[in-house]
């Protein structure tokens, strides 16, 4: 399994997401910093949830760290878009 096929198992574990989208965009930032040359550098999600509703952006980013867990360290970026 790749990183983002980890990345939306772990997120629809965790949230059951009306809507996610895990982007792989270490493609664009190939030869720059953080591009260790695994193709799984740099990583865009999309998410909405109604566990979301409520939380601060704050609350939301931490959950999503917090559900990611292990991944997080293995990738360099990760640029979020969360909604309840």
């Amino acid at each position: 399994m790749n990183v983002k096929e980890e990345m939306e198992a772990a997120l629809q574990a965790a949230f059951a997401p009306s809507a996610l989208e895990v982007v792989n965009e270490s493609h664009k930032h190939a030869g720059h910093a953080g591009d260790d040359g695994s193709g799984e550098s740099h990583f865009a999600v999309m998410i909405r949830a109604e566990a979301f509703q409520g939380m601060n952006r704050v609350a939301q980013h931490r959950a999503v760290h917090k559900a990611l867990g292990g991944i997080v360290p293995r990738i360099h970026a990760l640029a979020l878009d969360i909604g309840g």
